[in-house]
């Protein structure tokens, strides 16, 4: 992930509480089932099931899921496009 910092990313994942939601291999109490599990996010072919999964996409998708994808379950966290730059980088760890 260009500009991404993976160890960043796993502590933005914490500090947003994605956990609360997801399942995320690596960060601390992250197992929610609300959400789809993230275990092989790297692995995808989409994001939000319409998205290609690659870099920009989804760090649209991680700043604005709503204004991404009209009625998602998925809330605005007040992402800033540099730290979803950060999270994608973790994400795209995962395999």
């Amino acid at each position: 992930m260009p500009g991404g910092d993976v160890a960043r990313g796993k502590q933005l994942l914490m500090q947003f509480q994605c956990g609360a939601c997801h399942s995320i291999p690596g960060v601390e109490a992250a197992r929610s089932t609300a959400g789809p599990p993230l275990d092989t996010f790297g692995r995808q072919s989409y994001v939000a099931g319409r998205l290609p999964n690659q870099p920009e996409p989804l760090v649209r998708w991680i700043v604005d899921p709503p204004g991404v994808k009209p009625g998602t379950l998925m809330p605005n966290l007040g992402v800033s496009p540099e730290d979803a730059r950060h999270m994608a980088a973790y994400l795209y760890t995962l395999q």
